[in-house]
């Protein structure tokens, strides 16, 4: 390992801008939003500083800031932007955009509740309402995690193999707002492993290129197919990737992440920043002598299907914290992943599908024990699937 320890107390959103100024980004544009914008305070702070290549550019709304960074991409510019919340959903018609235009943009979500009713703390809501939009997604735990995955995040956008957007997902305020020890990447390792941006096509006066063309009926298929190729690729860009910063820097990445998954019975599966609460528990339960074990997503798209499989052949319940809605339909959006990923599996466990969390209500470990224990108590029973709310006020 060749990295130097450098121990600096940052919130998660001064590390993504840290990151962002460190990952060779030519071009930023954002706009203020709760609680994004303390990400977008910084890089202003730092571009103001100097000493960086950054362009900042202000604009009058979430939808110009995307817009403005696909313009950016597409003229060979590494570009970022940051959102959250109504901000993102302000920026739903750019988001299929920016990935049907095959755009290497990375974003960060400050993820937060969507209204109404108007709430500013954190859920899943907002990347979930955009979970289609043809994205690569990635759910960070810690503000560490959101500072390394700047970084790998832009690696893997810009491979060929995948040229796609990327979002980096990071719970509002538990993540966001909150201060921990963030052990920065000497920028001499930064450049060799995210070296300058330079991209084979691009905007240019004097080799003129068209993009985003009318495209008919008889082409339009054909394009949409490249980009669900693309999103096959990603798994193996992912490894190759992650694989290398973990030998350069000395911290490893998974698409998923188990914790005393064997002779687990029960195992609860999450994203964010929930999951260190929940190992936490399982822990405790475990030294009880309880058949349990935990499973979070990092990687929720491309999802990782046969992995997913594989890990949890042997649970007799899946236990799953939700901590967005999917009105109408029989489970949340995590959950309706995990049943695709098992339908092919030749054992069906029980699986029980938690809304729990929405607006950034506490998930303290004696609600996450609840999950545990529900999922204990529904082993002896048949194969099924239930959803039901957690810690709802009668």
């Amino acid at each position: 390992m060749l990295q130097k320890v450098q121990l600096a107390p940052m919130s998660g959103s001064e590390a993504v801008a840290k990151s962002v100024i460190q990952s060779n980004v030519d071009f930023v544009s954002a706009y203020p939003i709760t609680p994004q914008t303390i990400i977008v305070e910084r890089i202003s702070d730092l571009v103001g500083e100097g000493g960086t290549k950054t362009t900042f550019v202000n604009v009058e709304s979430e939808h110009s800031a995307i817009s403005a960074c696909v313009g950016a991409s597409l003229a060979g510019a590494r570009s970022f932007t940051a959102t959250s919340s109504q901000g993102l959903a302000l920026m739903h018609e750019v988001l299929y955009l920016t990935s049907g235009l095959r755009v290497p943009l990375v974003m960060a979500v400050a993820n937060r509740a969507l209204s109404a009713p108007i709430n500013i703390h954190g859920d899943h809501s907002d990347m979930m309402g955009s979970r289609d939009s043809g994205w690569i997604q990635y759910y960070v735990e810690n503000g560490q995690e959101a500072y390394d995955w700047v970084m790998q995040a832009f690696k893997i956008a810009e491979d060929d193999r995948v040229m796609l957007p990327f979002t980096v997902n990071m719970d509002g305020y538990v993540i966001t707002h909150s201060v921990e020890p963030i052990s920065l990447i000497d920028q001499e390792l930064v450049d060799k492993f995210v070296p300058p941006r330079a991209a084979k096509t691009r905007l240019d006066a004097n080799n003129p290129m068209t993009f985003g063309t009318l495209t008919l009926p008889d082409y339009y298929t054909e394009f949409k197919r490249q980009q669900e190729e693309a999103m096959r690729n990603t798994p193996a860009v992912f490894d190759e990737v992650t694989s290398e910063f973990s030998k350069l820097i000395g911290r490893g990445y998974k698409q998923l992440v188990p914790f005393e998954l064997e002779g687990a019975k029960v195992i609860v599966v999450s994203l964010g920043s929930a999951s260190g609460t929940i190992r936490y528990v399982a822990r405790g339960l475990r030294k009880q002598g309880l058949p349990v074990g935990t499973l979070r997503i990092g990687l929720f798209r491309p999802f990782p299907t046969k992995q997913f499989a594989k890990l949890v052949e042997n649970a007799d319940v899946i236990v799953i914290l939700e901590r967005a809605m999917s009105p109408g339909s029989r489970v949340g959006p995590l959950a309706s992943e995990i049943v695709n990923s098992l339908y092919d599996s030749p054992s069906k466990p029980r699986i029980l599908d938690y809304i729990a969390g929405l607006g950034g209500r506490d998930l303290a470990p004696e609600t996450i024990e609840k999950l545990f224990r529900n999922g204990l108590d529904a082993a002896s029973k048949p194969s099924g699937l239930e959803m039901d709310f957690l810690g709802v006020r009668e």
